[in-house]
C-alpha cells in the first residue's frame, strides 16, 4: 500500500528524533560555548529546556576546521565543478517563533553582488537580494523548526533539524556543504555527505553569506505575519527579541502558543502565573 506524504513526514520526523537523541556532544567546551550563548541572547533557558536533548555533535564525514576567523576561506574542492552549498541559520535568540535554516548553492560562473552577512546589511538590501538570490541559485531550500520543537531538543538541536530540512527543501545532493560556525550538524553529516564548518562563515563564504540573508528574511517575513495578528506584542519591531520593550510588553499580556516556554524570560513568567 502507498504510504501517504503525512506516513513519511512522520517517518522523517521519528528518525531525527532517534539521531538527534543518540548523537554525542562534539567537545565540553562547544556546549559550554552555546549554552552561554543561548544564556546572553535569551536570557538563559529553563533547567528543563537545558536538561532536554544532548547536543548533536559532528559524525560520519563532518569535519571541523578550527580556522582564524579572518583568514580567507579557501574552496576545498572547485565550485565551479562542485555542487557546494552554504548553510546558516536565523533566530536561535530570540524568545519565540521558529527558527530558520536556509541552504544556497550559487553558481560560481554567476555571482551574485553584494552578498554579506545578513547582520551587516540593512533590511532594504535583504529583502533586495532574497529574490535575487532565489532567482540566480542553483538550488535554494528554507527549513524550520517549531518553538515545540525547540523546547523538546533544545535551540542547537532544533537548528541541526531545520538545517536538515532547509538541505532536504532544495532537493540537491550536494559534494559539499560549508556550514556557518564550528559545529557539524549531525542530522545532515548522516547523509554521508562531506561537511565543513567556517566560523564567520556568513561574511567569508558567499553560499552562507546567501543562507544567511535567505534564512534572516524568510523569519523576518514570520515576524511581520504574527504582527498583524497580534499587534499589541510588538513582533514586527523587537522581531522577537528580550528587548526591554517586549519583555515589559510580555510582562502583561498571555504567553502565546508561538514562544519558547523553556527560554529563561519566558518561564519566569509562566513560573509566576501558575502556568506550566
Amino acid at each position: 500500500m502507498a504510504r501517504s506524504k503525512r506516513d513519511r513526514s512522520d517517518e522523517f520526523d521519528a528518525s531525527m528524533g532517534d539521531l538527534l537523541a543518540n548523537a554525542s556532544v562534539d567537545a565540553d567546551v562547544d556546549s559550554k560555548a552555546d549554552a552561554a550563548q543561548s544564556s546572553a541572547q535569551a536570557g538563559g533557558a529553563a533547567k528543563a529546556g537545558r536538561a532536554a536533548a544532548p547536543a548533536a555533535g559532528g559524525s560520519g564525514r563532518g569535519r571541523k576546521k578550527v580556522v582564524v576567523p579572518d583568514e580567507p576561506f579557501v574552496y576545498p574542492v572547485d565550485p565551479r565543478h562542485c555542487l557546494v552549498c552554504g548553510v546558516d541559520e536565523a533566530g536561535r535568540g530570540p524568545l519565540m517563533g521558529d527558527v530558520v535554516a536556509a541552504c544556497v548553492i550559487l553558481d560560481h560562473n554567476n555571482m551574485i553582488e553584494g552578498l554579506n552577512d545578513s547582520k551587516k546589511l540593512t533590511e532594504k538590501a535583504r529583502d533586495a537580494l532574497a529574490p535575487v538570490i532565489k532567482e540566480q541559485a542553483v538550488a535554494w531550500g528554507i527549513g524550520r523548526a517549531s518553538p515545540q520543537e525547540i523546547d523538546e531538543l533544545n535551540i542547537l538541536n532544533a537548528t541541526f533539524l531545520a538545517m536538515r530540512r532547509a538541505y532536504d527543501a532544495m532537493a540537491r545532493s550536494c559534494n559539499l556543504v560549508l556550514v556557518d560556525g564550528n559545529r557539524v550538524p549531525a542530522t545532515i553529516s548522516s547523509l554521508g555527505v562531506m561537511v565543513e564548518t567556517v566560523v564567520k562563515g556568513d561574511s567569508r563564504v558567499p553560499e552562507i553569506s546567501a543562507a544567511s540573508i535567505l534564512a534572516k528574511t524568510a523569519r523576518d517575513a514570520d515576524l511581520y505575519e504574527l504582527d498583524k495578528i497580534y499587534p499589541e506584542y510588538g513582533f514586527a519591531a523587537h522581531k522577537g527579541y528580550p528587548t526591554k520593550a517586549h519583555l515589559e510588553i510580555l510582562a502583561t499580556l498571555p504567553i502565546l502558543d508561538c514562544y519558547r516556554r523553556s527560554y529563561g524570560p519566558v518561564a519566569r513568567l509562566l513560573a509566576e502565573r501558575g502556568q506550566s
